[in-house]
């Protein structure tokens, strides 16, 4: 096991992996920008040190200066957590050449599911389903484009392959808008990702976005952890998450997630990650898979009693899976909701200093939050402060307890998504389960037009 691990991120997911290694008796350094050096983390960890201004390009995205930060506290190990630089391939590489371990999959991994087009393939020949859609890029002739999505079937989505978070993607119902979409798809993945391959894929209509957790160790063992429910979303950014995903045939569940696993010893993946699917009609649809931890991992830790991110430090240290599959058990259900430093219906960020802050507790509730009174939310970064998770024995207790949690909640000097995220747990679609990815969306769309009316 590591003596010592460098944290390479900030916020929640960097006090989390700070605490993971605590427990496991490893000391931590976390690097951090000159916006953050008042952190919680930063504060609690056994060193520290600035590796730059506040802008990410220049801190958090900057290899060397974090590889260097590494070499003059002897870490031996990078953890990446989620964002910045947790699914680069080059920086997985330059750590690993550097002489340290690097807590995620191998650089060729990354690669491989990186790139939409190529994880498709390999994902096809796993015999994981995938959404129906091209064979591959598609190419430069406009005839063939037009072919491929007379045989696909409208509405199609047209995808970056070197996409993601939600950027890089057009829904084109017509092939009068076929071309033009192609072409501004192409021009905005150059600049976004520095690679204009495109895709295309069958747009569904009513989709749910559930997807499966899966643990792969170094020894060729691989295992599953269950499924999320992440359809309430708003532009492809998921706003709360569930596990179990409520309504689905737990067998169907069983099938695909063996199927996830196998498809992990089969490409020789390492550590955690993720596949995402789109569900519809009883059927899942691959669309991709995430090489890093995941923002909603704790509410699969809080059905399976598994720590995802002390896992992924074992797996990086050698050591084999904790759990073999017949040794998860789920129990119960989680619901997240994710606080944001924004305006809960325009969702302009909202940085500045934290005036009181009071998170709620009780049986069944965990917070996993950077903030305090007294915190200043930088204006650099993600607006996410922290994420509310409530556990029950069943679905209807973790939404009650989560309305009770949210009660109590009180964040002030800032705006945040609170009122949001109050108004859904009381949502009769939301409460009763299976909404689809488009449901917050026209939610949002009939209150602001109810609220332009005179």
């Amino acid at each position: 096991m590591f003596t010592k691990i460098l944290i390479a991120n900030r916020g929640e997911i960097a006090l989390r992996i700070q605490r993971a290694c605590r427990e496991l008796g490893i000391k931590t350094v976390v690097v951090y920008s000159t916006a953050d050096k008042e952190a919680k983390y930063v504060k609690l960890s056994d060193e520290a040190v600035c590796i730059g201004p506040p802008p990410s390009t220049l801190s958090y995205l900057n290899m060397p200066a974090i590889i260097s930060a590494a070499e003059v506290t002897d870490a031996e190990a990078i953890h990446p957590g989620y964002g910045f630089l947790s699914e680069n391939a080059d920086f997985a590489e330059r750590v690993e050449k550097s002489g340290f371990s690097f807590i995620g999959p191998t650089s060729a991994s990354i690669r491989l599911m990186g790139d939409k087009v190529s994880a498709k393939r390999a994902m096809i020949k796993a015999g994981v389903p995938c959404v129906p859609g091209s064979e591959g890029a598609l190419p430069d002739n406009p005839k063939e484009i037009i072919a491929t999505a007379k045989k696909v079937g409208y509405p199609v989505i047209i995808k970056a392959a070197g996409g993601g978070g939600g950027r890089g993607m057009r829904v084109v119902h017509t092939e009068a808008a076929l071309i033009n979409a192609v072409n501004m798809t192409k021009e905005e993945a150059g600049r976004a990702f520095g690679n204009p391959e495109v895709y295309m894929e069958k747009f569904l209509e009513k989709p749910r976005h559930v997807e499966i957790q899966i643990l792969a160790d170094t020894h060729g063992n691989a295992i599953w952890l269950g499924e999320r429910d992440c359809s309430m979303q708003r532009r492809h950014q998921k706003v709360i998450e569930e596990a179990p995903a409520p309504g689905i045939d737990r067998r169907l569940i069983a099938k695909i997630g063996e199927r996830c696993a196998e498809a992990c010893r089969k490409i020789g993946y390492r550590g955690a990650g993720t596949f995402e699917f789109l569900f519809e009609d009883g059927e899942f649809f691959f669309i991709e898979m995430n090489t890093r931890v995941q923002v909603e991992h704790p509410v699969t830790e809080m059905i399976t009693g598994v720590d995802i991110v002390q896992e992924q430090i074992r797996i990086a240290a050698g050591l084999k899976l904790s759990y073999r599959q017949k040794d998860i058990v789920f129990r119960g259900h989680a619901i997240e909701c994710r606080l944001n430093a924004e305006d809960p219906f325009k969702f302009t960020p909202s940085p500045g200093r934290i005036g009181s802050f009071h998170m709620p507790g009780g049986p069944g509730i965990r917070v996993d939050s950077h903030a305090y009174s007294g915190y200043v939310v930088p204006s650099h970064y993600d607006s996410m402060i922290g994420k509310l998770i409530a556990y029950g024995n069943t679905r209807e207790q973790a939404i009650r307890r989560m309305q009770i949690a949210l009660s109590e909640m009180v964040i002030d000097g800032i705006t945040t998504n609170v009122p949001l995220h109050r108004e859904l747990m009381l949502d009769p679609n939301f409460i009763e389960g299976g909404t689809s990815i488009h449901y917050l969306e026209h939610r949002l769309e009939e209150q602001a037009a109810s609220r332009g009316k005179p």
